[in-house]
């Protein structure tokens, strides 16, 4: 791996090697295969008479997917170097499949009415979906616990706010962190929603070979069915190639998505060097070359790093391929060979973000003296119980009293309330304020 050029296939193996199953070369080539095949069988059971006796076949033909092996791509790939085909590539090795088997008569069925695209943009989309369902959405439920449980940990306890930079009304750990929880849950539910649709309908979409050689049969139905039968939806109108707006809507909200990520590492990062947490100190590990003190944030550095990565490509993927060139143009298949790519850059932004979220402590101290330092915030509170007790002018009152660079104490804050022309229970009432418990809603 020394030698790889792409960090995602070199540094970071061990983090994307899961990747492999889905976006890999040979994770393509097999899920072709698997399209070929499926799309064989489905002819089979649609009752076409030229494939009666094929039936009896339909094990073997299950098992040439089932069983596809790294030596079956290798195979595939040889046969590539000849054809400079890819998809005809995999179409012929189905067919030696078959012939070895004395199935001779029925090799013309493999890639029956078909175009390349019909099986790269069926292969695609099941790929991602796959990839979504089996490994990604269950990472992310991973990242989710992980913050609800460490918001009900922090659940009240109060943290000095800061808008703009500057210190405001206090707040509380745990309701900072359920503010991501309900923005990655709410996200995470639109990205299930999306549907995932895949291209079937020949050379340019329109099942033009299928329906010259069978008009009778339903043909647009028969692709409908089988698209279903893949657990996606067929897109009805197409050129050559999938439309790709479902994928770019999908790419869309994986970026928004990891832009929530962004915002919570650069916060944790600020929340780390305001040292509000505090950070596991592993005795083998060094955080500067010349600095022996220093304890790095790098696991949030990480997976901002990584998380920009992967929303450069996301945000491409989704711009470029809904675009080509009348019926098809080339562009797409070159550019959806990276559909890997921003998928490998997430799983590695979350498992940085969890690496780090294991490595940090709260720092209670620092936030109690913190509060403990800016009794002005008291400010929102005073000035609204005036209003409400129709004082004149309280906000004018509290801006002289608070605005600017002056520090404003403990007892400041309890002179001004003396200083005050109000009813005594109002006064007991704005007493009794602290900047360790204005935290409204926890």
């Amino acid at each position: 791996m020394l030698k790889a050029i792409s960090p995602i296939e070199g540094r970071y193996h061990a983090k994307t090697k899961v990747l492999q199953d889905y976006f890999s070369e040979f994770a393509l080539i097999k899920y072709r295969v698997e399209v070929e095949i499926q799309y064989l069988v489905a002819l089979i059971e649609l009752g076409l008479p030229q494939l009666k006796g094929l039936d009896k076949h339909q094990d073997l033909l299950v098992s040439i997917a089932k069983d596809f092996s790294l030596s079956d791509a290798e195979t595939i790939k040889a046969t590539e170097k000849i054809t400079n085909h890819d998809v005809k590539a995999v179409e012929y090795f189905i067919k030696d499949k078959l012939k070895a088997k004395g199935l001779d008569k029925y090799m013309e069925w493999v890639h029956f009415g078909l175009t390349s695209q019909d099986i790269n943009n069926t292969a695609n989309p099941l790929m991602v979906m796959d990839f979504l369902e089996q490994v990604y959405y269950s990472k992310m439920d991973e990242l989710t616990v992980k913050l609800t449980e460490l918001a009900a940990v922090y659940k009240g306890i109060p943290m000095l706010a800061r808008t703009h930079g500057q210190p405001a009304s206090p707040t509380s750990v745990g309701k900072e962190i359920m503010v991501f929880v309900e923005r990655l849950i709410d996200q995470l539910g639109l990205l299930g929603e999306l549907p995932i649709k895949a291209k079937f309908g020949g050379a340019t979409g329109n099942f033009n070979a299928h329906l010259a050689a069978f008009p009778t049969e339903d043909w647009k139905a028969f692709g409908d069915e089988f698209v279903q039968s893949l657990g996606m939806e067929r897109s009805q109108y197409t050129t050559q190639i999938s439309h790709y707006d479902h994928f770019a809507a999908l790419f869309d909200n994986l970026a928004r998505i990891n832009t929530i990520l962004i915002d919570f590492a650069r916060d944790m990062w600020t929340y780390i060097s305001m040292d509000y947490f505090k950070q596991k100190v592993i005795a083998t590990e060094v955080g500067s070359s010349a600095m022996p003190h220093k304890v790095n944030p790098i696991d949030f550095e990480n997976a901002e790093g990584n998380l920009g990565m992967a929303n450069c490509v996301f945000t491409y993927l989704s711009q470029k391929l809904p675009i080509s060139r009348l019926q098809r143009d080339l562009t797409d298949s070159t550019v959806s060979r990276n559909i890997g790519v921003p998928f490998a850059h997430t799983m590695i932004a979350i498992q940085s973000l969890l690496k780090g979220l294991s490595k940090v402590e709260l720092n209670e101290a620092k936030l109690k003296a913190d509060l403990e330092n800016n009794w002005a915030v008291l400010a929102e509170a005073i000035q609204n119980i005036l209003r409400r007790e129709g004082y004149p002018k309280p906000y004018e009152a509290l801006k002289a009293l608070t605005r600017g660079n002056k520090k404003i104490d403990e007892s400041m804050i309890k002179a001004f309330i003396s200083s005050l022309d109000i009813n005594e229970s109002v006064r007991a009432e704005l007493s009794a304020l602290s900047p360790h418990t204005y935290i409204g809603y926890q």
